[in-house]
């Protein structure tokens, strides 16, 4: 296996090093180093906290800034942060108004958060928002639930717009858990991960087939299938998101998120098909969002993310934000 790495051991400290020299205007490190932090944290705001495991980049540490994050924790590859990492984010971001934890519904995640939170409430007020967007643990009956992909930005997203205007943390927790049921994804690959630790790939592919229903964490989906055109691949993941999301609001946002080894013409090829098919089925795409933010490493894949909103959070889609992966004005 080729990759541009020293060892197994020391890629994820080595590529976080480098990601915080990379972006020194929009972050630093935390205290001895154990999570990624906003350089200049905002008194009185509540601090939005997540991570996850390396292999992701740049979700979660390219969020970190303003209108988005305040700490990101980063475990290793595809292994939740622990708790000490994330007690210290907590510690060092609480600038009194608390924190929001945001965590992607894998059972890693969800435990080191929850214990943290735990350990840390004594001191801190803390709320928790799970990101459920897959539908595939849904449909096939995993008793897990929906994991958290792609559309963890979408919510780390509106969370933190919503904390730089004032949102108290009461009010961030109800937003939150909101959105669960209005934002779906699903994603495919070509070919499986290749996890520096094991020098395996997590599953192979066929030269004439694709796996349909895929994670971030490398793992298989739901289907094995037989490989077709783009329109046909694509036309499938919209057709099951749109099935599958409450339709509140006939207003969306789109995105169509690379996982790590799909070239850019090949997602805007995707995307002009996802969006056809949107506005075929009687939805208004007001925003879009085309890019890798979501990775799963090396995966040559993608997803499509649908996402229903009001007006209001349309508003909060488009105020500003500055972090390394995400950034506008307006």
């Amino acid at each position: 296996m080729k990759k541009f790495m020293n060892t197994a051991e020391t890629m994820v400290a080595e590529s976080v090093e480098g990601f915080v020299r990379a972006h020194e205007e929009f972050v630093v490190f935390g205290a001895d180093r154990k999570y990624i932090r906003r350089r200049h944290l905002v008194p009185g705001k509540v601090a939005i906290i997540s991570g996850g495991g390396a292999g992701h980049e740049p979700m979660h540490i390219g969020f970190v800034g303003r209108g988005m994050l305040d700490a990101a924790c980063v475990g290793h590859i595809f292994t939740s942060p622990t708790p000490s990492q994330i007690i210290s984010a907590i510690e060092e971001a609480d600038t009194g108004a608390g924190c929001l934890l945001v965590v992607k519904n894998y059972d890693g995640d969800v435990m080191n958060f929850e214990m943290a939170a735990e350990m840390a409430a004594s001191r801190h007020r803390i709320e928790m928002v799970i990101v459920s967007d897959d539908i595939e643990t849904a449909r096939t009956g995993d008793e897990r639930g929906r994991r958290g992909v792609a559309g963890t930005l979408i919510v780390e997203r509106l969370l933190g717009a919503a904390a730089e205007q004032g949102m108290p943390l009461a009010q961030l927790k109800t937003f939150g858990d909101g959105l669960a049921p209005r934002i779906r994804s699903m994603g495919v690959a070509l070919t499986g991960v290749a996890v520096p630790h094991t020098q395996r790939t997590t599953f192979a592919l066929g030269p004439n087939e694709v796996e349909m229903g895929v994670g971030i964490h490398g793992e298989p989906g739901h289907a094995r299938e037989p490989f077709s055109n783009a329109d046909t691949i694509v036309r499938h993941l919209s057709e099951t998101v749109f099935n599958d999301v409450a339709r509140a609001t006939g207003k969306a946002l789109l995105f169509v998120n690379g996982l790590g080894g799909t070239p850019p013409a090949e997602l805007y090829l995707a995307y002009n098909t996802a969006h056809r098919f949107m506005l075929d089925h009687g939805l208004r795409i007001e925003r879009s969002l085309v890019g890798t933010y979501a990775t799963s490493l090396d995966m040559q894949g993608l997803s499509v993310t649908l996402a229903l909103l009001s007006d209001d959070e349309l508003s909060l889609w488009d105020s500003p934000v500055a972090t390394a992966a995400l950034r506008w004005a307006c």
